[in-house]
């Protein structure tokens, strides 16, 4: 049972965020529809939006095939039901491939839903991308380290940060992020000691996905973290539900009182 009964009070802003470097572990996970995001609601700093759904969700192999229409969806439903997280919509494959096109689609997810900030994956070589977004008013949280949306470039999900010279590129693909404008950035599965030298080279928050304790907060998703999807288990994930199982089991007393005539007793009828 936890212990944490602290809720957050008000409105979770990238200001915020930005302040809690240093001072306080943020909490981030992912939701993708107003139900589980309202379980969320005032117990974690942030909510993203991720296109993890495109798996954990859609049943797809990977996240390549999601798309703006998906995913203005899935965040259009998590606003519903969270009013307090910030609210982070991960851009998907191929909508920020130029600054044209990261303006038109990063424009479209602030006019078509209350997300408070956009996502984008890749390191220096974004960089121009997320300043023209970030110039424009955009709230942008980078992404570094192992990127879902390059797995076919790079040949599948590799670790990162294993040798000297890729935490220099790490390092640098950090700050780059952060001097165009970003107000956080994602590390996802970097050695431990590589994502606490990122950490510790910028000044605005690094949040963790298989990546050690050192970084400023940790992310999620919700689906692994809570045992539904069971297709396979990252080495990083810790899993705090079997809610696979707690379903099934669930639904075969149901599926037991049916058939045996024991449901609708006379307390659920009218």
């Amino acid at each position: 049972m936890s212990i944490h009964t602290e809720k957050i009070a008000k409105k979770v802003t990238v200001d915020t965020i930005r302040k809690m470097k240093g001072k306080e572990p943020i909490t981030m996970v992912t939701a993708y529809d107003a139900l589980f995001a309202k379980l969320f609601d005032g117990s974690v700093e942030m909510i993203l939006v991720g296109d993890s759904l495109n798996m954990s969700f859609s049943g797809k192999p990977d996240t390549l095939s999601a798309n703006m229409e998906l995913m203005i969806y899935h965040t259009k439903a998590v606003c519903m039901g969270a009013k307090l997280p910030l609210i982070v919509l991960d851009m998907p494959f191929g909508s920020y491939t130029s600054k044209q096109l990261a303006i038109k689609n990063s424009i479209r997810a602030y006019r078509e839903t209350d997300a408070q900030a956009v996502k984008i994956e890749g390191g220096a070589e974004r960089a121009e991308i997320i300043k023209t977004l970030t110039d424009s008013s955009v709230a942008v949280m980078g992404h570094i380290g192992l990127m879902p949306q390059f797995v076919r470039s790079e040949g599948g999900y590799k670790v990162r940060g294993k040798d000297a010279q890729d935490v220099e590129k790490l390092i640098a693909d950090a700050k780059a992020i952060e001097a165009a404008g970003a107000f956080a950035i994602v590390v996802e599965g970097v050695k431990a000691e590589a994502a606490k030298a990122i950490t510790d080279a910028v000044s605005i928050p690094t949040i963790g996905i298989g990546a050690g304790a050192d970084t400023d907060g940790q992310v999620l998703v919700w689906s692994d973290m809570f045992g539904f999807f069971e297709d396979f288990k990252p080495k990083f994930v810790k899993r705090y539900l079997e809610g696979g199982k707690l379903i099934r089991d669930a639904l075969g007393d149901f599926v037991d009182d049916v058939k045996s005539r024991k449901f609708p007793s006379d307390e659920f009828t009218y």
